[in-house]
C-alpha cells in the first residue's frame, strides 16, 4: 500500500543523499580543476566521487525496487517510443523507476564517471608523483599527457550530459507537470506504481557508503599528504646534499633546480658566466675546478633525467630549442600566461625570475601545487 495517495516513493533517502554527493562532488572537482593551487581539493571531491560512482554499479545489482539494472528500459525501440510519446502526449503517463532516457543516462554517466576516476587517479600517481600510483612516474611519466586528455575530455563529456539531464528534467517539471524536480528531494514520484522497500542491511550500506565517502574528503583535506595523496617526491636540502652548488650559486640568487632545464641549457650557462644575466663571475668568484663540479651536478639533474612534472613538461615543449633562462622556456611561459605583468612588479617578487615568491618551497626543489602563493 502506497504511503501518498498518486504518488509512488521511489528513491529512498540513502540514494538521494548519494546521488545529490554524486551531484555535488563532481560539480566542485570540476570547477576546482581550473585552479592550480587547489588540487588537493580536487582530488578530495574526486575521491568521493569514485566512492560514489563503485556505491552506484553495487547497487545497481543489489539495490531495492527501481535502483536495480534489470529494471533498466535500454532497448532502442523503447528509447524512441519514449521521445515520440513525449512530443505527442504532454500529459502522459510517467514510470516509477527509470524511464528510457534516464536509464540510458545512468548507464552512460556511471561508464564516463569510471573513466574519469580511474584516469584521473592514473593521472595523480604519473603526473604528479602523488596519490596509490605515485610508483608509476618512474616508468610511465611520458603518459601523463595522453591520461590528462582522457580525464579532461571524459570530464567535459560528463559536464555536457549532466547539462542535458538537467534539461530534461526541468522539461518535465514544467512542461510536462510531473513535479520531477522534486522526485530526489521527497523521494516521491506523481504516478502509479508501488512504493519502494528498502532492506535494514542495504539501508546501513548506503549510510555506511555515505560515511567512507565523507570520511574520505576529510581524511584528505586534514593534511596535505597521507596515504591516498603520499607524494613520491618531496623536499630536497641542496644545502646539506649539494653544498658547493648551495653555496656558491645560492650566493647571489634563488637556488634553481636542475631538473627546470636541459643539459645543454645548463652547459651554456656555466660557459657563459662572464655575463651571466648581465654579471661577471670570475674565476675568483667560482673557481674552474668548482665550476666543473657544479656544471657536472646540474647536467647529471637535469630535465632529461628527471620524471618529475615540471622535467617532462619542460623538456616536451622545449623541442630542440636550449635557452639559458627558465623564463624564456615556453613551459613557463604557458603556466604563467594569466599573471599580469604588474604582479612581476611587486614588491614582494620585483622580478619574473624570482620564483622563490610564489613557489615557497622551490629552492628546495619542490614546485607542488600546494605551495604556490597566489595573495600578493
Amino acid at each position: 500500500m502506497n504511503k501518498r495517495k498518486g504518488y509512488v516513493y521511489v528513491w529512498p533517502i540513502g540514494t538521494r543523499i548519494i546521488h545529490w554527493m554524486m551531484a555535488i562532488s563532481f560539480t566542485a572537482a570540476f570547477i576546482t580543476s581550473f585552479q592550480e593551487n587547489m588540487l588537493h581539493n580536487h582530488v578530495a571531491f574526486g575521491f568521493i566521487f569514485l566512492i560514489i560512482i563503485i556505491y552506484r554499479i553495487i547497487w545497481g545489482f543489489i539495490g531495492p525496487r527501481y535502483a536495480t539494472f534489470n529494471t533498466f528500459k535500454l532497448k532502442p525501440s523503447q528509447l524512441k517510443y519514449y521521445f515520440v510519446e513525449k512530443i505527442q502526449n504532454r500529459w502522459r503517463k510517467i514510470p516509477a523507476g527509470h524511464n528510457p532516457a534516464s536509464s540510458w543516462f545512468t548507464v552512460w554517466a556511471l561508464t564516463v564517471g569510471t573513466v574519469i576516476v580511474v584516469s584521473g587517479l592514473l593521472l595523480y600517481g604519473v603526473q604528479e608523483a602523488k596519490g596509490p600510483f605515485r610508483d608509476l612516474n618512474s616508468n610511465y611519466a611520458e603518459y601523463m599527457f595522453i591520461l590528462d586528455a582522457i580525464h579532461k575530455y571524459a570530464s567535459y563529456l560528463f559536464a555536457v550530459w549532466v547539462a542535458i539531464h538537467i534539461t530534461g528534467v526541468l522539461i518535465e517539471q514544467f512542461w510536462h507537470k510531473t513535479g520531477m524536480v522534486f522526485a530526489m528531494v521527497t523521494g516521491y514520484k506523481k504516478t502509479e506504481g508501488e512504493d519502494t522497500e528498502v532492506k535494514p542491511l542495504l539501508n546501513s550500506f548506503s549510510y555506511l557508503m555515505i560515511f567512507i565517502a565523507m570520511g574520505t574528503y576529510f581524511f584528505i583535506i586534514s593534511s596535505n599528504y597521507n596515504f591516498l595523496t603520499l607524494r613520491k617526491y618531496g623536499y630536497i636540502d641542496y644545502k646539506e646534499e649539494y653544498p658547493l652548488f648551495y653555496e656558491k650559486c645560492g650566493e647571489c640568487h634563488n637556488i634553481y633546480p636542475p631538473y627546470l632545464l636541459p643539459k645543454e641549457s645548463w652547459r651554456r650557462v656555466m660557459a657563459g658566466l662572464d655575463n651571466h644575466f648581465g654579471e661577471e663571475i670570475t674565476d675568483a668568484n667560482i673557481s674552474k675546478s668548482q665550476q666543473a663540479v657544479i656544471l657536472k651536478f646540474l647536467q647529471e639533474n637535469a630535465a632529461e633525467t628527471n620524471k618529475r612534472e615540471a622535467a617532462v613538461k619542460m623538456m616536451h615543449s622545449l623541442d630542440i630549442r636550449r635557452p639559458k633562462a627558465i623564463t624564456k622556456t615556453p613551459y613557463w611561459r604557458e603556466t604563467h600566461k594569466n599573471i599580469p605583468r604588474s604582479v612581476f612588479k611587486k614588491k614582494k617578487i620585483k622580478d619574473k625570475s624570482n620564483c622563490k615568491a610564489c613557489h615557497k618551497e622551490f629552492e628546495h626543489g619542490n614546485l607542488d601545487d600546494m605551495q604556490i602563493i597566489y595573495d600578493f
